[in-house]
């Protein structure tokens, strides 16, 4: 087994995708494109593409899906020596159609082989070797296990001098307002970098009152990155705010993937070197490079693309 530790570790659900050819219902298609998607395995390829080193973890079925799973992650330069394949609980199934403009995602995760994650599963030396861990709500949203397993990765990794980003990708279909809170904000509070949507945070917070949700934000010890707030990313960092307007698309084929993008640019920066400000600027450049694309994970760029344009000198801030 690999005993050394990438830079960037993430873990979590990871399923199989079937989608229609687009602009077709599910119930009409003939035939279905296979894929994967998951945010953190999402975020994993992302910032493997972008030159730095990452590993996903996470329990699949023993199933083909599971293994097709693997040898993608694999494929993409992802270490994944400490995933698993369970023969006890199947990999998780979504169908996304995309009709008259609007995106259906339909899942079939319960009971899942994810769901079933358990924190004597964690390998704490990996975890401990890494610069970054970084989790997302959707896992502690799987089942009371997989929140201790998160609760329980936080905690080595804290103790080990590992910095910590939580993305909290709030799921109302996965559960209510009322559980994310209770789930969510204590993890905001462990982290070094929180990276909430402004819509999430209205929930979360349940307030619209922007200065009201920046009081709550100030009492965290995480550097904040607000995630569309108008056509912007707004940083709190120590008491600074500053505006990072987001980077313009060409063309915009398909926004699924494009918050895992900008989460995958945003840790790059931050081992690459970068401020929280300058790894947002470089986040905004991936997000939108990945929405002139369609797939999950398959238009996350590779560094040479957003390297060239980091210095468009007509992208202005303020």
């Amino acid at each position: 087994m690999q005993q050394s530790s990438p830079d960037i570790i993430t873990f979590g659900e990871s399923m199989a995708l079937f989608m229609p050819e687009e602009h077709r219902a599910l119930e009409r298609a003939a035939t279905l494109e296979q894929s994967f998607g998951g945010a953190e395995s999402n975020v994993a390829i992302g910032v493997a593409r972008l030159g730095v080193s990452s590993g996903w973890f996470g329990t699949l079925g023993d199933d083909p899906f599971g293994k097709m799973i693997l040898k993608a992650l694999r494929a993409e330069g992802v270490d994944v020596s400490r995933a698993r394949l369970s023969g006890e609980a199947p990999t998780g199934l979504m169908f996304r159609e995309k009709v008259a403009g609007r995106v259906s995602v339909h899942y079939y995760r319960k009971h899942s082989a994810a769901s079933r994650m358990t924190e004597d599963q964690l390998d704490e030396a990996y975890i401990r070797g890494a610069k970054i861990l970084h989790v997302t709500g959707i896992t502690a949203a799987l089942s009371e296990n997989c929140r201790r397993t998160v609760r329980r990765a936080i905690g080595i990794a804290k103790d080990a001098g590992v910095k910590v980003c939580f993305d909290p990708n709030l799921r109302l279909k996965l559960w209510t307002i009322e559980e994310a809170r209770e789930a969510l904000l204590p993890l905001a509070a462990e982290a070094d970098y929180f990276l909430p949507g402004w819509d999430e945070l209205k929930l979360l917070y349940d307030t619209d009152d922007y200065d009201k949700v920046k009081d709550e934000l100030a009492s965290l010890r995480a550097v904040t990155v607000i995630k569309g707030r108008g056509d912007n990313t707004v940083v709190l960092d120590n008491g600074a705010e500053t505006v990072v307007p987001f980077y313009p698309a060409e063309q915009v084929i398909d926004t699924v993937g494009a918050g895992d993008g900008f989460c995958a640019g945003f840790l790059a920066g931050l081992v690459k070197g970068m401020s929280p400000h300058e790894a947002v600027r470089l986040a905004s450049v991936n997000g939108s490079l990945v929405v002139q694309m369609r797939g999950d994970w398959e238009a996350l760029p590779e560094w040479s693309a957003v390297e060239q344009r980091l210095g468009n000198k007509a992208w202005v801030e303020r």
